[in-house]
């Protein structure tokens, strides 16, 4: 395999709590909550292993042992390894605590309540010509509203990360999928919450991060709208 992503260590944030879906899937964690008939999470993993990958990381927090007890230590050819985190510790925070079990550079990090359609050899040839430390998957919205966007010039440099708007506009997102260079999480602060959409990436604003543009599928299952949106899109 000449993009070598058997080598590269993927990582997923399981450990979020879910709070807004409780009305559809009462207290159960949310990423392996069913969709159209199989834990979300297999989703994700899948495409892990249909991409060639070996060696993937669960972040996990809220219930942990759901999430242990639904994966296991294997998962199809892939060795399954867990970060277990006493405390929420954000998104960046996460990737940090885990860092010891992270022994590729880069490493590919995850959102594991989205899904998005992405070509990952594709993304992985992008960020080795740039000599990337960071390179985010962006898809387009017709509206940023909620989530804010990201602001890139012709050569897909990152060049800001603009908050929520007040009034509905079309622009880029983060899909919620990263290959980052070592360095970039070792910058993250240890032992408190940090988030990576909010602290880190804006703290890397020209020091070499690109986006990756897809037009692919993708969705999240975040609200129980989205949640409902799943089912009908994996069914």
């Amino acid at each position: 395999m000449s993009e070598r992503l058997d080598n590269l260590t993927a990582v997923i944030l399981v450990g979020g709590r879910g709070t807004r879906l409780r009305s559809v899937i009462s207290d159960r964690q949310k990423v392996i909550a069913p969709v159209a008939g199989r834990p979300f999470l297999f989703r994700l993993l899948d495409q892990l292993a249909d991409a060639g990958l070996r060696r993937v990381v669960l972040c996990a927090g809220h219930k942990a042992g759901d999430v242990i007890a639904a994966i296991g230590n294997s998962y199809r050819n892939m060795v399954v390894r867990y970060s277990p985190e006493e405390t929420p510790l954000g998104t960046a925070g996460a990737l940090r605590h885990a860092l010891p079990l992270l022994d590729s550079d880069p490493v590919l990090a995850m959102n594991g309540d989205s899904f998005c359609e992405v070509d990952l050899a594709a993304l992985y040839r992008v960020h080795q010509r740039h000599q990337a430390n960071g390179t985010l998957v962006v898809v387009s919205a017709r509206d940023t509203s909620a989530g804010g966007c990201v602001v890139f010039d012709k050569q897909n440099v990152i060049q800001r990360f603009d908050e929520k708007q007040s009034s509905a506009s079309p622009g880029w997102i983060s899909a919620g999928i990263y290959l980052l260079g070592r360095a970039v999480l070792e910058s993250v602060p240890v032992n408190r919450p940090v988030s990576i959409e909010r602290e880190t990436f804006p703290a890397w604003i020209g020091r070499g991060l690109h986006a990756f543009p897809v037009e692919g599928r993708f969705l999240d299952i975040g609200t129980p709208d989205a949640y409902l949106l799943a089912q009908a899109q994996f069914s």
